[in-house]
């Protein structure tokens, strides 16, 4: 059917579609409907939540602007390493059972493993509920990276035990639930009873399942004394307020000294262990511009040290306990050692030795012997080959094979 025109000058809106021009131009203009997100078929999504249900694995072709994730009754019982870095906008993660009467949140699941750095790449997840679960144990590591979780809850699972500090990368947390947890108040659990006692996050009260004389316990109450502890654990002792680049502990004289190589502040700096106060002490300071490497050797009731530095010469000091300080023995040959990197002493039958592997293109690692008042030149071992290490390896077993 032909379009209709209006009359000019008649004031009727002038009409120029035919009925088939009409209907092409409404196809045209009509809105296209929205694209369906990525969705695996185990999954229910929309653009930034996911539910998952018996899923075999972490769901990998989600949406990637997912910001929420449920997995429910997940058919999978470890969560590896970097299993949800592809969504980095993850904020809520849960996991959820069906149970009679409806689904209950952060129930029912099969995990049985959480491998270190699982949760790699998830700098914005602020919950994460695994709970009803069969984990056992956990790494420090598993929660590394974490650094906006404020809620985390791993209650009613089977741990017994929770290594040291692995709350430590949580910076912001504010909520902890580990109850329904068979924790063996044992020496392990110690430092989890000092860190409840200072930290600022609240903690949901905790039940000790073992030993018999805590079983029912509160671990928050739990009083330090109680541990009569024997620990391996390496824990923090004394910090030193600047940087070395090498240490080197030694006995002298039946005590304790430590010498360390600080090129930041010119110097080899000898520290004393204090037996009255327990701690290392300034000692006294061997000046070195460029000092990379401080070898303290003990040689006839003698005190030897050799400073081995990037420029400016390398040298060797003796102790004068008549003067109470260190003074220069001999200088190392600059052209046979022109950039050390390593300096390793040792004994060979009775006699002692020192070799410096040498980094720079012209020089080489050198092996020294002493003799009589000092270090002489005994061998020349790799030239031109910038070595950066060397070990002294003694096997006395089998003919007494030596080498570096």
């Amino acid at each position: 059917m032909a379009g209709v025109w209006a009359r000019r000058g008649s004031g009727l809106p002038l009409l120029a579609l035919s009925v088939f021009g009409f209907c092409l131009l409404l196809q045209v203009n009509a809105k296209r409907p929205p694209k369906t997100p990525p969705c695996p078929p185990s999954c229910s999504c929309t653009r930034d939540t996911a539910f998952c249900v018996d899923s075999k694995a972490v769901p990998r072709n989600l949406p990637a602007e997912v910001i929420s994730l449920t997995l429910v009754n997940a058919a999978f019982s470890e969560i590896q390493d970097g299993a949800f870095s592809h969504l980095p906008l993850l904020q809520f993660l849960y996991g959820r059972g069906l149970a009679e009467g409806g689904w209950w949140l952060l129930n029912s699941n099969k995990f049985t493993l959480i491998g270190d750095n699982a949760f790699t790449g998830l700098s914005h997840l602020q919950y994460l509920f695994i709970e009803n679960n069969d984990i056992w144990a956990l790494s420090k590591f598993t929660f590394r990276g974490l650094k906006s979780l404020t809620h985390l809850s791993l209650a009613n699972n089977n741990l017994q035990t929770l290594p040291r500090d692995i709350f430590r990368p949580l910076d912001i947390l504010s909520d902890l639930d580990l109850r329904g947890n068979s924790l063996n108040c044992d020496c392990k659990v110690k430092w989890l009873v000092e860190w409840l006692a200072h930290t600022n996050t609240t903690v949901a009260p905790i039940y000790c399942a073992s030993p018999p004389r805590f079983q029912e316990h509160k671990v928050q109450d739990l009083p330090l004394r109680e541990f009569d502890c024997i620990t391996t654990d390496f824990v923090l002792y004394q910090t030193l307020s600047f940087p070395a680049v090498s240490a080197e502990p030694f006995l002298y004289s039946s005590d304790l000294y430590v010498a360390l190589a600080q090129p930041g502040a010119s110097a080899c700096t000898i520290l004393k262990w204090d037996y009255v106060e327990r701690q290392l002490r300034d000692y006294d300071r061997i000046p070195a511009p460029s000092a990379v490497h401080c070898k303290p050797m003990v040689v006839d009731s003698q005190l030897y040290v050799v400073v081995a530095q990037l420029f400016g010469g390398s040298y060797i000091y003796h102790w004068d306990p008549n003067t109470t300080r260190f003074t220069k023995l001999q200088d190392i040959d600059p052209q046979r050692v022109r950039k050390p990197n390593d300096l390793e002493a040792f004994r060979i039958d009775g006699d002692w030795y020192f070799a410096v592997a040498d980094s720079s293109k012209a020089g080489a690692t050198s092996l020294y012997r002493w003799h009589q008042n000092g270090f002489y030149s005994h061998q020349a071992l790799h030239a031109w080959h910038r070595d950066t290490d060397l070990e002294f390896v003694d096997v006395q077993a089998g003919g007494g094979v030596r080498t570096l």
